[in-house]
């Protein structure tokens, strides 16, 4: 089991290796989904980031050959220390799941990615998912600790523990050549699999490039990689060239497997690559064997092994698809039975059952012809549940730290399995065995060809509010649109959005109909603020019959990772902010993507996004101030040769922003008219101290009086990747720090060049804004409107 914090955090060339070289049992325990993080790839964040990336985990480990698990833990975003850290996700329950996982797991070893012995040197979340590593070797075969779960998968002890060291924990290559090595095990990992046709380095390469939220593709490597193990408990290996020296890895090491092993061993040997249903009489008895196993972890584990094998050996084709992509509860839809055996073997199918669908019965089995398909049709199929279909951990509200699971059972899984179970009876040379399919939804693309999708149970109507904060700077009143979506046809019901206390909305209700499903309304509520500044949030209530529902459906669909569908709360939040601002047209350069062009039409500019070709001095001239998304110097190519542009624009009289960039994979060194290195600092803690460092300046005072209340109720962090060093010209604006931290200085940097003003800034407005936080505006404002 190799375990670190955040989705890509794990090093693909090990699991790699150890499932595809040494054919161990290999997962990787993700301590988070990585909600945190940002989103290179579109607009997502948090609980919907999450998702993605736990989907992109699955399918790395769908390339490498790993079996993926999590915790409960929420990314709640950069923490600096593992005190911080564990205290925000409480460690006495996140413990508890990393114990749950390796008692279910039972690693014989677990690897971790990061040191534990250095808190405070890097990520609070790294640190923190070795000292948990390290806390849970010493209980997990303890009876006492945690007794839910030992109860549930028994006690367990893994025989060793790693820690997957580089020449990096070292400060240098150099210093890494000179340390004492006795500690350390060496893995050769780059080798080349010639029955695949490719090398371990470009299966890792693959399986990392699944991180595409994080841009992370990557480039395969062919030849030698070497990689260390540092020992940190357990029994160190006598032979330092195996992993799993003096650990019995045979069918022996099970109670009844020994025979077993005997008739699999020899499959092996005889394997008939030509024609692998030859081996069918054998695996059969061996699955025969493994069913009268002891009822425990490895039974489990090789009945599903062995019937995949069984199942490729037998070129047996079992499919069961749905007529609809989604239903309602009580709606009624159809499944559609594939069957087809591409083997000489004697295959009869017996019945097809589900705990939601009807078949046809037969008196007796029906032969699978060879290459023949046979298909069988649901005479009913419906849910009569309101179970809905939605990433587990997202169905109850749970904490800044941690997700709230009800079902025990499920936590640690990556998503629900085989949420609709298809069960096909089949006989094998007489066997009785069964195989379940999960049922899928299928259809043809014009120019994908063969799609195939989950099948999902939705609610009958789901209702949004487009934006997710709603900014008023002034006492007028506001056309609000919910958008209703039809979950089946011939939807009619109503639905009422509450107004906040303060706030005052009309109407009280309003009817909807609508006549197909999948399509949408959009019904309009007129809210108006209260006069003084005040928040609240709206949501939307909707009722069909006499049931309630109050869900939004956010649907995810990238290629590289199956459809999401995801309900969540209908509701967004409402802010009146009493704000001055100065100049109207803004221009946008868009970096990794944040929500700033939406934040700033909220309170009244006009934005136009730039592309890369249209960064012209003639066309720049529109625009009173410019902002650039973040990383964008991180991201966007063109920009390497546009800064003389952007700069002639400034010294023209124009106003431009930069928002964060980080020093790593900059597109140009010159990212201002002045000297400006960018550093790691950041301050994590949102609700650190701010010092106004320039009280006289323009950005604190015009037009919008900006104190410390301004810096209340900020989210998550406060800002990252502050530039170090800076040119005499540029001004500090404001000071902070996380405790136990020098104050930093580079927050906010303001230089006048020219007529026009320069701004970076590492603050985090792509946060604070969406979040609809008061101050952030007033101050992004004053941004926009220095020199006006």
């Amino acid at each position: 089991m190799y375990l670190a914090a955040h989705p890509d955090d794990e090093n693909q060339r090990l699991i790699s290796y150890l499932a595809n070289e040494v054919h161990a049992r290999t997962a990787y325990l993700s301590i988070t989904r990585g909600d945190g993080g940002q989103n290179l790839i579109g607009p997502e964040i948090r609980e919907l980031l999450g998702v993605i990336r736990t989907q992109e985990l699955l399918a790395a480990r769908r390339t490498d050959g790993g079996q993926q698990f999590f915790t409960r833990a929420n990314d709640f975003g950069y923490s600096k220390h593992p005190d911080e850290t564990l205290e925000i996700w409480n460690k006495k329950e996140v413990l508890s799941d990393v114990v749950m996982n390796i008692r279910r797991f039972q690693p014989d070893i677990i690897i971790n990615r990061f040191d534990y012995k250095n808190p405070g040197s890097t990520h609070g979340h790294h640190t923190s998912s070795a000292m948990l590593s390290m806390d849970a070797f010493d209980l997990v075969g303890d009876v006492t600790a945690y007794p839910t779960s030992a109860k549930e998968y028994g006690t367990w002890q893994p025989s060793r523990l790693f820690f997957n060291t580089s020449w990096w924990f070292y400060g240098s290559k150099e210093k890494f050549d000179k340390a004492d090595k006795s500690n350390l095990v060496e893995v050769e990992t780059g080798g080349y699999y010639s029955d695949l046709g490719i090398s371990n380095g470009e299966i890792a390469a693959l399986s990392r490039s699944m991180h595409k939220s994080q841009g992370f593709g990557n480039t395969g490597t062919r030849g030698s990689q070497t990689e260390y193990l540092e020992f940190l408990k357990g029994d160190f290996p006598k032979d330092k060239s195996n992993l799993f020296d003096g650990i019995n890895t045979t069918w022996s090491r099970i109670e009844g497997g020994k025979e077993i092993g005997k008739i699999l061993y020899k499959v092996e040997e005889d394997f008939n690559f030509k024609d692998p249903s030859t081996m069918l009489p054998q695996l059969m008895e061996a699955y025969v064997l493994i069913q009268k196993l002891p009822e425990e972890h490895w039974k489990t584990i090789k009945t599903e092994e062995i019937k995949t094998i069984i199942s490729d050996c037998a070129g047996l084709f079992l499919e069961a698809v749905a007529d609809q992509q989604s239903i309602t509860p009580n709606e009624n839809f159809s499944v559609t039975i594939e069957a087809i055996n591409r083997s000489n073997a004697t295959i009869k199918i017996g019945s097809v059952v589900s705990p939601f669908a009807g078949f046809p019965s037969t008196l007796q089995p029906t032969p699978l012809e060879k290459n023949k398909k046979y298909n069988l049709e649901s005479s009913f199929a419906t849910f009569n549940e309101l179970n809905f279909s939605t990433p587990y951990w997202l169905k109850e509200k749970g904490t800044v730290g941690m997700y709230q699971v009800d079902d025990e059972k499920l936590i640690g899984k990556p998503e629900l399995e085989k949420q609709f179970p298809v069960i096909f009876r089949i006989t094998i040379n007489g066997i009785p065995i069964q195989f379940e399919r999960n049922l899928i939804y299928k259809f043809n693309d014009p120019v994908k060809g063969e799609v195939y999708q989950p099948f999902a149970i939705l609610p009958e109507v789901t209702a949004s509010i487009p934006e997710k904060v709603i900014v008023f700077s002034t006492s007028e009143a506001k056309q609000i649109p919910v958008i209703v979506r039809a979950g089946r046809d011939n939807l009619k019901g109503t639905i009422m959005v509450p107004a906040p206390k303060g706030w005052m909305i009309t109407p009280d209700i309003q009817e909807y109909s609508i006549a197909k499903k999948g399509d949408e309304i959009t019904l309009f509520f007129t809210l108006t603020p209260p006069k003084e500044q005040n928040e609240g949030n709206l949501k939307a209530l909707m009722k069909v019959g006499e049931i309630y529902y109050n869900k939004e459906l956010f649907t995810i669909d990238y290629p590289h990772i199956p459809l999401q569908q995801v309900l969540l709360e209908t509701t967004s939040k409402v802010v009146h902010i009493p704000l001055q601002k100065k100049g109207e047209n803004i221009g946008y350069i868009k970096g990794a993507g944040d929500a700033i062009p939406e934040s700033l039409e909220q309170i009244g500019y006009q934005v136009t996004t730039i592309s890369p070709s249209k960064i012209t001095s003639e066309n720049l001239k529109q625009f009173d101030a410019l902002v650039i998304g973040i990383r964008a110097y991180n991201t966007v190519p063109e920009l390497a040769f546009k800064q003389s542009v952007l700069n002639s624009y400034v010294e023209n009289g124009g106003t431009l922003i930069l928002q964060y960039n980080t020093s790593h994979r900059l597109v140009t060194e010159e990212l201002a008219p002045y000297n400006l290195e960018l550093s790691r600092d950041r301050v994590t803690d949102e609700y650190s101290e701010v010092k106004l460092l320039a009280l006289n300046h323009p950005v604190l005072n015009s037009p919008n009086k900006i104190t410390k209340a301004d810096f209340e109720g900020w989210v998550q962090e406060r800002g990252l990747y502050f530039p170090k060093k800076w040119g005499k010209e540029f001004t500090p604006i404001l000071g902070m720090h996380d405790k136990g931290s020098k104050q930093t200085k580079g927050s906010l940097l303001v230089a006048q060049y020219g007529k026009g003003y320069y701004i970076y800034t590492g603050i985090s407005f792509f946060r604070e804004l969406p979040a609809g936080v008061s101050g952030a505006y007033r101050l992004f404002a004053n941004l926009l409107s220095i020199g006006k």
